[in-house]
């Protein structure tokens, strides 16, 4: 193990700078006491990486292999790490890095959040993480996205209604606040119901909005498949205009999604909103 600044020195480099390569995720750290640690694969893994090292901010890679290409790093894994040890402040230093690299909003929620705790959650399901890892993970990201929230503010005229929830049973709410972020992006007045709401509870809710474009409902739990097919059911009879999406990790494909009575499949918080700009109702 190699502490910090044996890290800085190694690669010519200022102890900020060797600090911060680790709290973004560049270089691969641990938290030992109060200070971190990298070990000697690690550092050599940073420097096979092709990255010459350019300390005028510590973070921004040089050379050939680094131009046009921090947009394509891998943001997603560098964020699990940060997730994985815990470390908030490092977790946000890699979504700015990911923005300030050229990211949109949708690609943050899409190919860099949500993959990173798809991971943490398929490692607590084959017993590789502690459900206290995985929770801390989740704690972290639902701060990530409260941050996240105040970018997604627009001004202007709204577009329509569109309301987003989960079905009863289902516990996993960061989907549902994914979605709702992106569509207040793009002029849409959300209501975020939430997950874990009874069906009445739902449709009461639902049907009290004014213009109401579209309904989505994410499902990230297998067992919740059915409560999903009852939600979509009384949906269809209680705002026949609508139209009824559903999407999440449970629902495979667009012939699932009909199978449970939906009237289309999103397969991402960006094919929602794709989709609801193409229907005739929201044009």
């Amino acid at each position: 193990m190699l502490s910090l600044q044996e890290v800085a020195d190694a690669l010519g480099v200022h102890y900020m700078t060797a600090y911060r390569y680790v709290r973004t995720g560049l270089l691969v750290g641990e938290k030992v006491g109060n200070g971190w640690q990298v070990t000697e694969a690690a550092l050599e893994r940073f420097r096979a990486g092709g990255l010459e090292v350019d300390d005028s901010d510590g973070l921004t890679p040089t050379g050939p292999l680094a131009r046009g290409a921090r947009r394509r790093a891998p943001w997603s894994e560098r964020l699990e790490a940060r997730l994985l040890a815990g470390d908030q402040r490092g977790a946000w230093a890699v979504i700015e890095g990911a923005l300030a690299a050229g990211a949109g909003l949708a690609e943050i929620h899409d190919e860099v959040i949500a993959p990173a705790m798809r991971r943490i959650g398929d490692k607590w399901a084959v017993g590789e993480l502690e459900i206290s890892a995985e929770h801390r993970a989740s704690g972290i990201v639902l701060r990530l996205l409260g941050r996240l929230g105040q970018c997604f503010a627009r001004r202007g005229r709204s577009r329509g209604a569109v309301a987003v929830g989960g079905p009863p049973g289902e516990r996993h709410s960061m989907p549902v606040l994914m979605i709702a972020d992106l569509l207040r992006a793009d002029g849409w007045e959300v209501s975020d119901f939430g997950t874990d709401l009874p069906v009445e509870s739902f449709v009461e809710g639902v049907r009290r909005l004014p213009d109401l474009a579209a309904v989505g409902v994410s499902v990230t739990s297998p067992e919740c498949l059915e409560s999903t097919a009852e939600l979509l059911a009384a949906l269809r009879v209680a705002v026949p205009q609508a139209r009824l999406a559903v999407g999440g990790y449970a629902v495979k494909d667009a012939a699932h999604a009909r199978r449970l009575g939906a009237d289309e499949w999103a397969g991402t918080a960006q094919d929602f909103l794709d989709q609801l700009n193409a229907w005739p109702q929201a044009r």
